[in-house]
């Protein structure tokens, strides 16, 4: 209730300051010091933004990442900042040269809003009131728990230079992105923001050396983890997650492209070809690492015989609104392989879709077809940039494979 009133009450100032036609005078660009309001924690952004001409664009920073938004509005005493690919958006007033405050709003949901501040200028991401007492870098085996008391696996990869921390946790069907943050004393705290996704850790060091904490994503999602260094600890098998029903080899199914036109993998656009089918949304923060990495790999290697198949499984039912989803994520990520509109994001329905699958357990999921038209990998997940080196190891891993598909006959 209380965040739709925050909601309510600030469209009503959104509209009243959209009203007026002059343009903002306030002197905004610069690093900005972020915070979404999740009481009793916050999560902090860092925030740049800067002017070119009367453009506007804006950039969220974690750690090593710097995500580009480029279709920032400032209009009289207002800031809308629209998130990229997600169909999310800041919107803030300008309360003056050094202070915005708002909400941070998806609009896929309607009560999902967290209050927004931002103050003007470069700090430390999280506070911190004590020189550390110890150092967190290394390899953690990790198990979270949510509060049903259901259990997972992780890794938790950290590299820390003095008050500075980054790192990620990996799980079996993907990473939590580029962390970045701060340790004061015994204890770390680590948050990322990229526009669809919102993430906060701590955790405190226990005298056995294990660590203990809490995650939180989003306004009300949260899990406790612990932690204990294992150098040697391993994740399952990506390839192992998901595989083909008995009786079956191949995939078959027809889906309607952005314009609507129906495409079918039995195309002969697709025959004696390796073809890559991935199951993504626009939605999908790990689905964007993996469309950012496919996208330039596709121009680089579609003459060598090889296509992908983007299987997209949007927030909504609605058609129009899946397609202009797909294809503003297409243009802004620079991809220009074939994108279908296959149904809505759910596990479930996905598989309902792919009927030959045992199961859709992640987004994304990469399916590597041979010439034959037989699938032959199925990879369950994606190890970002932010795993540093289980990034290099999966790419040298895929380009292996899709060699191997294109020798054989």
């Amino acid at each position: 209730m209380k965040t739709r009133v925050l909601l309510a009450s600030f469209s009503i100032f959104l509209l009243a300051a959209c009203s007026q036609s002059q343009n903002s005078k306030h002197e905004l660009q610069g690093m900005w010091h972020a915070e979404l309001d999740i009481n009793p924690d916050v999560i902090p952004v860092e925030l740049e933004l800067e002017k070119s001409g009367e453009k506007w664009e804006a950039y969220l920073i974690n750690g090593e990442e710097k995500l580009k938004l480029d279709e920032v509005l400032v209009k009289n005493d207002s800031i809308f900042i629209p998130m990229g690919i997600f169909d999310s958006e800041i919107k803030a007033s300008i309360k003056n040269d050094s202070l915005l405050q708002g909400v941070f709003v998806k609009n896929t949901s309607s009560d999902y809003g967290i209050p927004f501040e931002a103050k003007k200028g470069a700090f430390e991401r999280f506070e911190v009131t004590e020189k550390p007492k110890t150092d967190f870098s290394g390899k953690w085996k990790t198990i979270f728990q949510d509060t049903n008391g259901k259990t997972y696996e992780a890794i938790g990869e950290f590299v820390q230079n003095g008050i500075q921390i980054r790192g990620t946790f990996l799980t079996a069907l993907g990473d939590y992105r580029f962390l970045a943050g701060n340790v004061s004393g015994e204890t770390f705290f680590l948050s990322a923001f990229d526009g669809s996704h919102a993430f906060f850790f701590t955790a405190d060091l226990l005298e056995d050396g294990s660590i203990q904490g809490r995650f939180r994503s989003g306004p009300r999602y949260q899990e406790t983890f612990i932690a204990v260094r294992d150098e040697d600890f391993e994740l399952p098998d990506a390839y192992e997650l998901t595989y083909l029903k008995d009786g079956y080899e191949e995939l078959d199914f027809s889906f309607p492209d952005t314009e609507g036109n129906m495409v079918s993998i039995k195309d002969d656009k697709f025959k004696n070809k390796v073809v890559l089918v991935q199951l993504f949304g626009t939605w999908c923060p790990n689905c964007m690492d993996e469309t950012k990495f496919l996208a330039p790999w596709y121009e680089k290697n579609k003459d060598r015989g090889i296509e992908i198949i983007g299987l997209a499984f949007e927030s909504k039912p609605d058609f129009d609104y899946a397609s202009q989803r797909v294809k503003k994520s297409a243009e802004k990520l620079g991809a220009g392989y074939t994108f279908l509109i296959a149904g809505v994001s759910n596990k479930e329905k996905a598989a309902e879709a792919l009927p030959a699958l045992s199961s859709v357990v992640a987004f994304p999921t990469l399916i590597y077809i041979g010439k034959n038209g037989k699938v032959r990998h199925i990879h369950t997940g994606f190890n970002g940039p932010g795993t540093g080196g289980l990034y290099d190891r999966w790419i040298e891993e895929h380009e292996e494979l899709v060699s191997g598909l294109l020798r054989e006959e």
